[in-house]
C-alpha cells in the first residue's frame, strides 16, 4: 500500500518563514524515500491542505497520516482541520486519513526544544547554531 504524509503547517506571508518547514520535508523525504512528503499549509501559502492531500490521493495514496507542525494542540489542530480531513475523506472515502498528535507534544521534540534553549545559555550560541 503507496502512503503519503502531510506534514501541516499554519502558513504566512512571508516566504522564508517556510524554510525551516521544506527542511522537515527535505529531510523526511531523504530518510523515507518510499513515503509520498508533502507541505500543506493552512493559509496564505499553497498548497492548502486540502490540495496536498488531493495530491496524494491522485499519486495513489491509500494511507495518508497528517502531522500537524504545530508546538501545541490549539483552535487550529481542535477546530480548522477536522473540516479540512472531513472534506478530504469525503473526496477520498478509499484512503485513510489518520491525523497525529502536534509536532510540539513529542517528547523528542520537547527535550530538543529544552536543549537548544539551555545550550545558547551555557556556550552563548544561537539557537540557529545548535545542531
Amino acid at each position: 500500500m503507496k502512503v503519503g504524509l502531510i506534514l501541516f503547517a499554519h502558513g504566512a506571508r512571508d516566504p522564508n518563514w517556510s524554510l525551516p518547514f521544506k527542511a522537515v520535508r527535505d529531510t523526511v523525504r531523504d530518510r523515507a524515500p518510499d513515503i509520498a512528503v508533502v507541505l500543506g499549509y493552512l493559509e496564505f501559502m499553497s498548497p492548502n491542505l486540502v490540495d496536498a492531500g488531493h495530491e496524494l490521493a491522485a499519486a495513489g495514496c491509500l494511507r495518508i497520516d497528517i502531522v500537524p507542525l504545530f508546538l501545541g494542540t490549539g483552535g487550529h489542530v481542535r477546530k480548522d482541520l477536522p473540516v479540512l480531513i472531513e472534506t478530504l475523506r469525503a473526496a477520498h472515502p478509499q484512503v485513510t486519513w489518520t491525523v497525529r498528535s502536534s509536532i510540539g507534544e513529542a517528547p523528542d521534540v520537547i527535550d530538543a526544544m529544552a536543549r537548544a534553549s539551555l545550550a545558547g545559555l551555557t556556550t552563548g550560541t544561537n539557537i540557529s547554531d545548535v545542531p
